[in-house]
């Protein structure tokens, strides 16, 4: 079973999970976002992938969690997401443990993660919304620089710090994220490709195979 729905916070998606009998591992794909997550009595942070990465879990195992989008989960943390890319670290690694373990306990540990959240919130940062927008719409580097009123140089910091990697991989993360997206509505490949940015259904196929580590028709199966 799992259910998510808007969250108190901007780009912030609040999320549950019961892992059922008989269930398969889930193949997770890149999406450019932080999770804080609190699975069994534990509380942890899952950075941002740059692959898809296969998670399991026994059966019976509750998960509530946060999903932080827009580059917003660094400044609640209090680190930056680069030093969590492709990484599940404790949350007692980053936060006191007596906040944490306030979390652990919780009765309902999704409002404790959220008004945990909610008193670290530092607001969105307007440039990393716009590189996220721009990222989906496929826009150059240099022009999305140019909207944040970033040089090239300053925008692949701030990139790296709010997403975990810079605005180039951030597109290509995106962009699969849309195709896959578009794909499960039923359009065709060569559609998809074309909606979606890829130069033909080949560069899509192998964008795909890169970033999820399987073909497409696998991931719509």
């Amino acid at each position: 079973m799992y259910e998510e729905r808007a969250a108190p916070l901007p780009y912030v998606v609040a999320w549950r999970s019961v892992t059922s009998h008989g269930s398969a591992p889930t193949r997770v794909l890149p999406d450019g976002c932080l999770d804080l997550i609190w699975r069994d009595g534990t509380v942890f942070v899952a950075g941002p992938d740059t692959t898809a990465r296969i998670a399991s879990s026994s059966p019976g195992s509750c998960y509530a969690a946060l999903r932080f989008g827009a580059g917003t989960g660094p400044a609640v943390l209090g680190i930056p997401a680069c030093e969590v890319v492709d990484r599940q670290v404790s949350l007692e690694a980053v936060w006191p443990a007596a906040a944490v373990r306030a979390i652990a306990e919780a009765e309902d540990p999704l409002a404790a993660l959220t008004a945990a959240a909610r008193r670290r919130w530092r607001g969105t940062d307007r440039a990393m919304v716009a590189l996220g927008g721009a990222a989906r719409a496929g826009l150059p580097v240099g022009v999305v620089a140019e909207r944040c009123g970033l040089s090239s140089r300053q925008l692949q910091r701030r990139s790296n710090a709010a997403f975990g990697y810079g605005p180039k991989t951030l597109h290509r993360i995106l962009r699969m994220q849309r195709a896959v997206a578009l794909a499960r509505t039923g359009e065709s490949f060569a559609a998809v490709s074309a909606e979606a940015g890829y130069a033909d259904q080949a560069h899509l196929a192998r964008e795909v195979r890169a970033l999820a580590g399987v073909p497409l028709t696998a991931l719509l199966r």
